[in-house]
């Protein structure tokens, strides 16, 4: 599976992948919206777990990476997960290294995302879950359809300290 428009490709990730994986999950500043930074041996017990292979009845995360087609530049991940195969609802989640971001890459990869989760999955949801504080997030999904449903409060535990969270979701009816 290979999800492309004229700028970039999503694909599955593999092995090449590790080290753009390593890089964005132990950047302080790129996890502080996300978790806490992780060390060498978690990311790559993460990355494992990440890059197996994925169908529609797994549980876990079909990782994608976002590789520029014209210079085959990594340059974030992108990832969708069932969370409840009966209702056809999936999370979404994506990180883009900072030397990629305000060009747009989110968007496209977010936007292939969509209609490959609306028109290939059949899904009839999706939901995206954001720190308060992560206005290039929320603004994103607001972009791309998605509405604000609610804040869970102290939703997430960062850094010592509890963040709260947006809830985002965008329905096939609303496209």
């Amino acid at each position: 599976m290979q999800l492309a428009d004229e700028r970039i490709q999503l694909s599955p990730f593999d092995k090449s992948d590790f080290e753009l994986f390593l890089e964005i999950s132990t950047c302080p500043d790129l996890m502080r919206h996300v978790s806490k930074p992780s060390t060498y041996e978690e990311a790559k017990s993460a990355f494992e777990v990440r890059s197996q292979l994925w169908s529609f009845e797994s549980k876990g995360w079909l990782s994608l990476c976002i590789t520029e087609i014209e210079s085959g530049e990594k340059l974030g991940s992108i990832a969708l997960k069932i969370m409840n195969h009966e209702a056809k609802i999936a999370e979404v989640g994506f990180i883009i290294r900072s030397s990629a971001q305000g060009r747009g890459i989110a968007n496209s990869a977010l936007k292939l995302l969509i209609e490959y989760a609306f028109n290939e999955l059949t899904l009839n949801k999706l939901v995206a879950f954001c720190s308060v504080d992560n206005a290039g997030s929320y603004k994103l999904l607001e972009k791309q359809g998605f509405v604000r449903e609610g804040c869970f409060k102290e939703n997430t535990f960062i850094n010592n300290q509890y963040i709260d969270d947006y809830a985002y979701g965008l329905c096939k009816s609303a496209l």
